[in-house]
């Protein structure tokens, strides 16, 4: 009875070890960076900058339209006042207010708001880069770490079968205790960096996760790090720094410091405005013109505002924002150089990750054999078990080596395609 219930709860925890693998999500490269741009929240920031701009470009074309006002109040005079007029009244005011001219401060105010739109929006095609870069640079991560992992155990099954191998010549009293030893401090070691390289996983997926937005690290992640690598030309540099966001913004930035200028240079002109009140009054003998308790009225008003003297300061404001116009042209044209030579790095260390990969891979053919041959030497008794080990410890290395390579190829791709703008 006691055996039944006891394949009753082994049944009962493989189906549910069955459900959790079942549970467990597999994401891609391309599902891992749209969930990125779903969740990140420095997206979702400059979205909402976005936001901002487009209401305060909405506030300026409302500024060309009339505004309508109201107003009502009550009042009580007290002596001597009340001998004047009605003790008690009620009193309410319309008021339409139309600027007829403002030195083009309206006009430009709205294109320099509608520019501040496609700045915000550049901004977050740049911070769109940004996330997506460190998606992938993260999601590359994990699959390094996860390959590490692989061959962390894997490297230790070679030592336990080797220490097996030793153990059973040192019994027989055919090798010294110290070449037991060796091997067992490698396996010390062996697994202290299984447990690094599990421990490091964790925090790449913990990084991946914040950066996509996902809940918790119960995921697993479909790599394609085998893909074929090859040498590639250069992109037309002029063409790429023309896509980048970080242009467009400072080409928006300039605009907007332009329109700033035009807008301190109106402020110089004179402003024009038209308005019509309506006023109505209730009070006993309100109607100052016929006694009765009511009293309606209207008032139309024409300003004309000229600015006549203010000691050249209006004028210092023109000559300081068109310094300060100036001088984002020039970090323009300066950004422009620094992003050229960005290219020209990310285009290099791209074809120098080709190449390493190229050679670790050869490397590790060459590991590979060197143990194949030393372990069937040692196997025909011609060698000791000393150069296994380290045969062992060469092929372990090698095989870390084309590890990180293909994973800094994938980094440096993507590196690459952002660098191009055609991220």
């Amino acid at each position: 009875m006691k055996r039944k219930h006891n394949k009753n709860f082994l049944l009962v925890f493989l189906i549910l070890l069955s459900g959790f693998v079942q549970a467990q999500q597999q994401l891609s490269l391309e599902e891992v960076k749209n969930k990125s741009l779903e969740n990140n929240k420095k997206l979702k920031k400059a979205q909402s900058n976005i936001n901002v701009s487009i209401a305060a470009n909405a506030s300026a074309k409302a500024a060309a339209k009339p505004t309508i006002d109201a107003s009502v109040f009550g009042l009580y005079l007290s002596d001597p006042f009340k001998t004047l007029l009605p003790e008690y009244s009620a009193n309410g005011s319309v008021a339409l207010t139309q600027v007829i001219y403002a030195g083009n401060k309206i006009q430009t105010a709205k294109k320099m708001t509608s520019s501040a739109v496609d700045l915000q929006t550049a901004q977050k095609e740049l911070t769109e880069d940004e996330v997506l870069l460190s998606a992938e640079t993260a999601y590359w991560q994990v699959v390094n770490l996860k390959e590490k992992v692989a061959l962390a155990e894997r490297y230790l099954k070679l030592l336990n079968t080797l220490k097996k191998d030793l153990q059973n010549s040192f019994d027989a009293g055919l090798i010294y205790k110290n070449d037991l030893l060796k091997v067992e401090v490698q396996q010390n070691e062996a697994m202290l960096n299984l447990t690094r390289a599990n421990d490091g996983l964790v925090m790449a997926k913990l990084n991946l996760t914040q950066i996509t937005g996902l809940y918790n690290v119960d995921f697993d992640i479909k790599d394609d790090s085998s893909a074929d690598v090859q040498l590639i030309s250069q992109s037309d540099v002029k063409t790429a720094i023309d896509k980048r966001p970080e242009i467009g913004m400072l080409n928006k930035v300039v605009e907007i410091q332009e329109y700033q200028g035009k807008l301190l240079e109106g402020n110089q002109k004179p402003t024009l405005a038209v308005s019509a009140n309506g006023l109505a009054s209730y009070g006993k003998k309100i109607n100052f013109s016929n006694g009765n308790d009511d009293m309606q009225a209207f008032v139309g008003l024409v300003t004309l505002s000229v600015p006549i003297l203010d000691w050249g300061g209006r004028k210092q404001k023109v000559k300081e924002q068109g310094f300060q116009t100036e001088a984002r042209k020039l970090e323009l044209e300066e950004t422009k150089e620094l992003l050229s030579i960005e290219i020209q790095n990310a285009w290099l260390m791209l074809n120098q990750s080709v190449t390493q990969i190229e050679l670790s891979k050869k490397s590790l053919h060459q590991a590979e054999e060197n143990l194949r041959l030393n372990q069937d030497r040692f196997d025909a008794g011609t060698v000791l078990g000393e150069d296994v080990l380290e045969a062992q410890v060469l092929w372990q290395k090698a095989y870390a080596d084309v590890i990180d390579a293909k994973a800094g190829y994938k980094i440096m791709e993507a590196k690459y395609k952002k660098a191009i703008g055609e991220y």
